[in-house]
């Protein structure tokens, strides 16, 4: 299938996780620590949403976060990334590409309005109408059009019941309905999206009860939720630190109970001062950089060229070591190990090893295409402890090409997201995934294939596009991988994105909670956190 591309109003990644998903991976935050009168409630780390929280139009990892706890769909995922039943009773599959959901009684949004059949219908062609920025999720439905009003696929039974007709076979689709794209709103939420966004009117585990931008949200338990993810606590309080320096420092000293993205600074001595309250374990967490076709020198044969040569100029081994110290592992494709199908033993994968010698002989290659002037900048969020390692992979490639290279550091996640988002970016910039399911194509598709709204760069192949369609179109989900292998194998040929490395999930808690555990996406089960 091909994506099609969306613009939100107002202004997702190839950090895109993951991220996304959802979604792309701010790794960012904005504010200050907690204070003695949020001793009832979980104090973890957050960044300010990128937009209003409306689910399908939310894929960065700030507002993911918090909309995966007052939101719920018909599945989730548990701490492994195993799928259960959430809001439905039961998903079947009639014929080869047709799904009748059963949506289970009782179910309800916040303010305990039930939940019915046509809130799902009607707020998945919403968001394909209005192109919200994942609107693409719903490509695989019989009629999905970007802007349609409807799509044919999506048919009411009755208040409990409807049906989803796909245009072909996909073995994963049951997976993907616990993706945030995929929860059902209230009509008021169609009526006006952004001042719903502000204050939601969700159905999981908790509802919103303050938000107060750039600075902290406070989810509290939603006492009309009767799912399997029921609160154990009072509530979380997301605090939107400036830098994970100060978010650390919290930690350590008791103002903040869970962290889950230590600060480089910290490599060194967090687990001895952590303890048994240290985590680093692997996530499905995959991170880059992006280089957009429309840069000057980085588009055709000698774009190709030029990325292949930046790729093997950067020593990942080094870097992962001396800066990441074990907590990062080098890349050897575009997905995770953590999850199903992955391999290390692409074709290709030869140009994410480091060759400086053959670097520099693709360099000059492309210089005879056009000569090369100017600088060579790789921009990043200052509020999610990037510097180290954008400053360590310019002065490789500066050294290793002998071109100048340096960092480009914005603000904060938000303002980077709005420049790549709206394409008024003019550099190379850091990206990243962090699943939204757990699936290989979910790393490749939303990212690279042509238009789909977290592909940054405006990548197009019509050869990734077709093995895309090929595993997804395959009768079983392992019976695909080997089509998205190959869709890696062109990847790896023309380097849409730098691969880097794959993320664990590297963070610690106070001894102020107990029960806390990372799930296979790096992010703390913040349901059932319990406080001391």
């Amino acid at each position: 299938m091909t994506f099609k591309k969306t613009l939100a109003v107002g202004t997702a990644a190839a950090v895109a996780l993951s991220l996304a998903a959802c979604s792309s991976d701010s790794t960012s935050g904005n504010g200050t620590g907690a204070d003695a009168s949020n001793a009832n409630y979980v104090i973890a780390n957050g960044s300010e949403p990128q937009n209003p929280l409306i689910p399908a139009n939310t894929n960065e990892n700030g507002g993911g976060r918090i909309i995966e706890s007052i939101y719920s769909g018909l599945v989730y995922y548990d701490a492994d990334g195993k799928v259960h039943n959430e809001l439905a009773e039961s998903i079947e599959l009639e014929g080869d590409k047709t799904y009748k959901v059963t949506i289970k009684e009782g179910s309800t949004f916040a303010d305990g309005t039930p939940i019915k059949a046509e809130h799902f219908v009607n707020t998945w062609n919403h968001a394909v109408e209005k192109a919200l920025l994942s609107n693409y999720f719903f490509e695989p439905i019989l009629g999905y059009e970007e802007g349609k009003k409807e799509m044919e696929g999506l048919k009411v039974v009755d208040d409990k019941t409807f049906t989803i007709e796909l245009a072909q076979p996909e073995s994963d689709f049951p997976t993907r309905l616990g993706y945030s794209a995929f929860f059902p709103l209230p009509p008021e939420a169609l009526e006006d999206m952004d001042s719903f966004g502000e204050k939601p009117n969700g159905n999981g585990p908790y509802k919103l009860a303050e938000w107060n931008h750039n600075e902290s949200a406070l989810l509290v338990p939603n006492e009309n939720y009767d799912g399997p993810r029921k609160a154990q606590n009072d509530g979380i309080k997301f605090v939107f630190y400036s830098n994970f320096d100060a978010a650390y420092a919290d930690l350590l000293s008791g103002n903040l109970d869970v962290l889950d993205a230590v600060p480089d600074t910290a490599f060194a001595t967090y687990e001895s001062e952590l303890g048994d309250r240290a985590v680093n374990q692997p996530s499905a967490v995959f991170q880059s950089f992006t280089i957009p076709e429309k840069l000057e020198h980085f588009s055709g044969e000698e774009g190709k060229l030029r990325r292949q040569a930046i790729s093997m100029a950067i020593d990942r081994k080094e870097i992962t070591d001396t800066i990441f110290q074990g907590t990062r592992t080098p890349a050897t494709d575009f997905t995770s190990p953590v999850i199903p199908g992955h391999t290390d033993q692409l074709k290709g994968a030869s140009v994410l090893e480091f060759n400086p010698e053959k670097a520099k002989e693709l360099w000059a290659k492309a210089d005879e295409m056009s000569k090369f002037t100017g600088e060579f900048s790789i921009a990043y969020n200052a509020d999610g402890g990037h510097q180290a390692w954008v400053d360590a992979v310019a002065n490789q490639i500066k050294n290793n090409l002998g071109i100048e290279a340096i960092g480009n550091p914005y603000p904060d996640f938000k303002s980077l997201r709005d420049d790549v988002t709206n394409r008024t970016i003019g550099s190379a910039f850091r990206t990243g995934w962090q699943a939204d399911y757990p699936s290989l194509a979910n790393f490749l598709a939303p990212l690279y294939a042509t238009n789909a709204s977290s592909n940054d760069g405006d990548y197009s192949s019509a050869k990734f596009d077709e093995l895309i369609n090929q595993g997804d179109g395959a009768k079983t989900v392992e019976e695909g991988f080997n089509s998205y292998l190959e869709a890696q194998e062109v990847l790896l040929e023309d380097l849409p994105a730098i691969p880097t490395w794959y993320a664990n999930t590297v963070g610690g808690f106070s001894e102020n909670v107990e029960n806390v555990i990372f799930s296979w996406k790096g992010q703390p089960e913040y349901h059932e956190i319990t406080k001391k």
